[in-house]
Formats: C-alpha cells, structure tokens, sequence
C-alpha cells in the first residue's frame, strides 16, 4: 500500500471508525507525514508496510534532536496508531513501533489565573465597541464552563437552554453534553445577542452560530486567541496565557471550592479521570483539606 492510499484510509478510520475530531486526526497525518519526508528524504524506497523496526529507530533519533519529548511522546503514540491500524488491515503481521520506547514526561501542570486577574481581564474590555459585548460574553463563558476553544466557536445559538440554565457542548469526537452556565454568563450572552449579533450582517450559513466576526461569519480558533492576548496585555498580566488557560481556572477554581473531580471530568468532557487528576497536583490544599474532613483518624475526639 502507497503512502498516500495508506493516509487516506487510516484518516477515514479515525473518523469513521474511532469518531475522533478533525483537529485530532490532522494532527496525527501530519506527525506521520514527518515519517514519510524522512522516509523518502533518505532515499528509502518503502512503502509503510515495508519499514522496519530499525527505519522507525532512525526517524525518533532524528525527531529528537529537535523536539522536546512530550512532543516526541505524542508522535510516537501516533506513529503506534497507525501501524495498529495497517494491522488491522492485515497489511503487515507485526507493528514496528511496539518495541521502540516512549520518553518519559513529567506531569504538565496546566497554567491557571486567580478569579482577580480574570476580573482584571474582563474590566479591560470596551463595551462601547463593535467586538466589546462579544468578547466579555467569550471570556466568561469560556471561564464559567470551562469549554475548549473548538467548542466556543462551534457553540449555536440553538445549543442554548436557558431556561435549565444549560448550554449544549459538541466536544472532542461530536460526543455531547450538556454543561450548567453561570447568570452572569447569560446575561453577557443576551446583551451581544440582541445589542450586537443581531443587529449586524449575518452570512448564510451562520444564521445559528453564536459567535460572529466582523463579516458574520463563525470566529476562528487563531482569532479567538488573539483576543485573548490582547486582553491580557492590556490587563498587565505578564504570565504566559491563552483561552485554555480560562478552562484550567475553571476546573482549578471548581475543586478549590469543594466539587469533586468526577463533575468536573463530566462538566469537561474527559474522557479519562486521569486527565482531571492534573488538576490536584496544582491545588494539593484540596487534598489536604479532604483528608482533614474525611478521614476517621482526623477526627478529634
């Protein structure tokens, strides 16, 4: 099988198959489209289902003289993925990556901000402009529920439920579900809707998107994290930030306030609690606190 018929069916299989999001599977053709430049780079005239063990050995090697490992981690991981999937396909009978080891990373401790400097934040925006009401209504839903930023800029209007105090969230691979919003959120997101949204252009096709640029037409993900570094700035705070540390403050914010980790990976989306366990190694006064309460041998008597 050609490289290019090997990428085209495993892309179908994540999607079809696996039900992974677009961003995903872009991200993992593009770390094995690095094997095949290397492949053909080095004038190896194999097809995938030919390299060895040994050919695979020779690209991590050379991948990490330039990459830190928790990128090199994911591209191998990857790279693990699609030789299982040319296994499946009974297109080789073992998968040359098995035996090559992953680098070992440390626990990525997301970056967060206080509840002062998100107030900071928003205080910095101009509701008197043409993007103002959009922008405070974007920043605090994305801290109030902790979205990613994929799923702001796909977020509909008819995704709304207000009355339940719910909004609808299309996360990674299209799974739903259904996450609480504050007061102040929706009351942010009436005032763009009828002050801003609504009174300006709306391209076709766009007529259920929430949020709108300039020309009416959905956000991109690159705009959305330019707002935020221009709020930030403006704002004075000097950590290195952007819209997924709004969703970290969130979890962050929710544990310190006595929710338990198992709301928290529903309200976002986690697939694995594991995921959601990132956030007790940024707040272990939480985990002080509940052997404190908990813990029979904590009880004075």
């Amino acid at each position: 099988m050609e490289w290019e018929n090997a990428l085209n069916k495993f892309k179908n299989f994540l999607k079809i198959e696996r039900n992974m999001s677009d961003n995903t599977i872009q991200s993992y053709l593009y770390d094995i489209k690095k094997l095949k430049s290397f492949i053909l780079d080095k004038k190896i005239n194999k097809n995938p289902t030919k390299l060895s063990e040994d050919e695979i050995r020779e690209f991590v090697f050379f991948i990490s003289k330039e990459i830190k490992s928790r990128t090199q981690a994911r591209i191998i991981s990857g790279l693990k993925k699609f030789f299982d999937f040319l296994l499946i396909e009974n297109l080789i009978s073992d998968n040359p990556v098995d035996n090559i080891e992953t680098p070992k990373v440390g626990i990525n401790l997301p970056n967060t901000l206080s509840l002062n400097e998100i107030d900071k934040i928003i205080s910095t925006i101009n509701l008197k402009s043409k993007t103002g009401k959009r922008n405070i209504a974007i920043v605090e839903l994305l801290y109030s529920c902790g979205l990613r930023v994929s799923e702001l800029i796909e977020l509909k209007i008819s995704d709304l439920f207000f009355r339940e105090s719910l909004i609808k969230v299309t996360g990674k691979g299209n799974k739903e579900r259904f996450v609480p919003v504050s007061k102040l959120a929706q009351k942010y997101i009436f005032e763009y809707i009828n002050n801003s949204r609504n009174i300006n252009k709306i391209n076709q096709g766009h007529e259920d998107t929430l949020f709108l640029n300039e020309r009416g037409s959905k956000l991109s993900r690159v705009m959305i994290f330019i707002i935020i570094k221009k709020l930030k700035n403006l704002a004075g705070i000097s950590k290195k930030i952007g819209p997924h540390t709004l969703r970290h403050s969130f979890a962050t914010h929710l544990l310190q306030n006595g929710a338990d980790l198992i709301t928290i990976q529903k309200m976002m989306g986690h697939e694995s609690i594991t995921t959601t366990e990132r956030y007790l190694h940024v707040d272990k006064k939480h985990l002080i606190n509940s052997v404190l309460k908990f813990h029979p041998r904590s009880k004075t008597h």
